[in-house]
């Protein structure tokens, strides 16, 4: 499994159990996934259903703060279902479980794209579900850590709520803007925007002086749009520097999200080879199931692919790539933590801090998990921690050599 690291997050101590609803037309794996969230204490189970239908009419009623989504069933697929969902519930967190097909990879990404929060990917068969170690970790960390971040994000509202029913608040501090049903990620966005000031209290240092010669980006949960979006605004600077990236995912998914990369950034991208020598203006993916390094070959860097155990529990990981990318090009590297569970990438900012290089990360704000991006933020290596929407053009205008 590429993905299956440890985290403490879950519901915060004296709160609500957070609600999940699941969506499978197999009976087995529907029990199955029930009863493995309802074993957790921090987890209630409020809903069970066989199709999208039956669970999009149930929304209201159950009211679930997390839904797990199968993509492939009768009468409504899960991709049918999605969006209705979102219309009764904006800020609900849905999951999709689906199998490691490529056409279920394609759906699940383009899943992210209208309001999904994240993606499971499920074992082919009923007999490896029920014994897979890792898919059942995996399913309930996910469940746990965004369905608290969601309650955490509705605790200030329902707190301003409460005063203005008891007459102490009159107005809101900033005007209320509607938003798209769909934009489930922006709407608790919205709401952590008081940790943009708190990114500002922690220590940052200055960017090196010496102009990138590589961009390498780590990434977990919520980054395969958040990718996209930094692709999107980076610009043709990154003509000049070859990208390298690592994004906790499996096999065949990251072979669609370099296609997709490839589509936001409008150059070549794909999945890396082993032996492969880097080139200026092409993106790199780490292949889902391996360690993508970078390694010196005489005056070229090529991309080596290890087959070794799991760092913070993730395969590939980002502290591996950016301790290559530190001993390749030493101060000349430019590296950026996005959105994501954990803690995988934060060594790695450290090895690409002492080496000279400069690093960015993504605000709390913003991102849909600030695990990764938080544990980098708090070694005080950082050079920025900035809102999604200004990584790109920041990269764009460093990889000309402007840091301002």
């Amino acid at each position: 499994m590429a993905f299956a690291q440890r985290i403490s997050a879950g519901a915060s101590p004296g709160s609500d159990p957070i609600k999940v609803m699941v969506v499978d037309d197999a009976v087995v794996i529907r029990g199955l996934l029930t009863r493995w969230l309802g074993e957790d204490k921090d987890l209630k189970v409020v809903g069970s259903h066989r199709n999208g239908k039956l669970a999009v009419e149930d929304i209201e009623k159950s009211n679930p703060d997390v839904v797990v989504l199968d993509i492939e069933m009768p009468e409504m697929d899960g991709m049918t279902a999605l969006p209705l969902m979102l219309a009764k519930k904006r800020d609900l967190i849905v999951i999709m479980a689906s199998t490691l097909t490529r056409r279920n990879a394609e759906v699940s990404l383009k899943a992210l794209s209208l309001g999904a929060s994240d993606y499971v990917p499920k074992p082919e068969s009923t007999s490896e579900v029920t014994t897979s170690i890792d898919f059942r970790r995996e399913l309930v960390e996910k469940v746990k850590a965004l369905g608290a971040r969601a309650q955490r994000m509705r605790a200030p509202a329902r707190s301003m709520r409460a005063e203005t029913s008891a007459g102490r608040v009159s107005h809101p501090a900033t005007p209320v803007t509607s938003r798209p049903a769909t934009d489930t990620r922006a709407s608790f966005r919205g709401a952590a925007q008081p940790a943009a000031a708190a990114a500002k209290t922690l220590q940052t240092r200055p960017y090196s002086s010496a102009r990138p010669r590589i961009l390498a980006i780590g990434s977990s949960t919520g980054g395969p749009q958040a990718l996209q979006e930094v692709m999107k605004e980076v610009g043709t600077a990154m003509n000049e520097v070859p990208v390298v990236v690592t994004q906790h995912m499996p096999p065949t998914f990251t072979a669609i999200l370099a296609e997709h990369l490839g589509k936001a950034a409008l150059r070549p991208a794909k999945e890396g080879e082993d032996g492969e020598i880097l080139q200026p203006g092409n993106i790199y993916v780490a292949p889902g199931g391996k360690h993508m390094i970078l390694e010196k070959d005489g005056g070229a860097v090529k991309i080596r692919l290890t087959d070794g155990p799991p760092v913070n529990f993730c395969k590939p990981a980002v502290d591996p790539l950016f301790d290559s990318v530190a001993k390749a090009y030493g101060s000349a590297c430019l590296a950026v933590i996005l959105t994501g569970m954990g803690h995988d990438g934060a060594d790695g900012v450290k090895t690409i801090t002492a080496g000279g290089g400069s690093v960015i990360t993504q605000d709390e704000a913003t991102s849909v998990v600030w695990g990764m991006p938080g544990a980098a933020a708090h070694t005080g290596m950082c050079s920025d921690i900035l809102p999604l929407k200004d990584i790109g053009p920041k990269i764009g205008r460093i990889l000309k050599g402007n840091t301002r």
